[in-house]
């Protein structure tokens, strides 16, 4: 687009206006996060295990492109400060399913629900239409992305979760990960 009459080389570039919205969404959700072991990574983690069924820390690496390695150490630091346990998977002992505590859940929710007013006031020069419209093209992009690159087809597990209705205890029904 350079040289074009009005246009901004630098403001009109995906690459910057990525960069300054993920700058500006590591620095406030870093205040949220940022106590719990592995800061953003272990909010990840917990999010990713407090989800039914339970997973093993092997699909927890793949859905959020972590090295094993690093997640064994990251899940041992959780696990030290009471907020997941590991426990014997009953379809394959020995494989280990990543599960949150009590005390695990309630940091997701409390954090779950800072971050949320961190993403709204990030998108506050949008209406909540603009904001929904954001959410879903970025979701779009995000999904064609992981097809070029994929680390699981994680688009899918959301439009399956998303056209099943709820189900028991109030909580979400999750796809069973083929």
């Amino acid at each position: 687009m350079s040289g074009a009459q009005g246009s901004d080389p630098i403001n009109d570039d995906l690459g910057w206006m990525l960069g300054v919205v993920f700058r500006a969404y590591i620095r406030a959700a870093d205040h949220v996060v940022g106590d719990l072991p592995g800061g953003p990574r272990g909010y990840q983690v917990l999010t990713s295990a407090d989800r039914e069924p339970a997973r093993n820390q092997g699909a927890i690496a793949e859905e959020l492109g972590i090295d094993r390695t690093v997640l064994t150490y990251l899940i041992d630091d959780l696990e030290r400060d009471g907020l997941v346990v590991r426990r014997p998977d009953p379809a394959d002992r020995r494989s280990r399913l990543v599960t949150p505590t009590d005390a695990g859940r309630d940091a997701t929710r409390h954090r779950r629900e800072a971050l949320g007013a961190v993403e709204s006031r990030l998108l506050r020069a949008l209406s909540p239409e603009q904001a929904s419209t954001l959410r879903a093209l970025l979701r779009q992009v995000a999904c064609a992305a992981q097809e070029v690159d994929p680390l699981t087809d994680l688009c899918q597990v959301v439009e399956a979760a998303a056209e099943r209705p709820p189900a028991g205890r109030g909580g979400r029904r999750r796809p069973t990960r083929t």
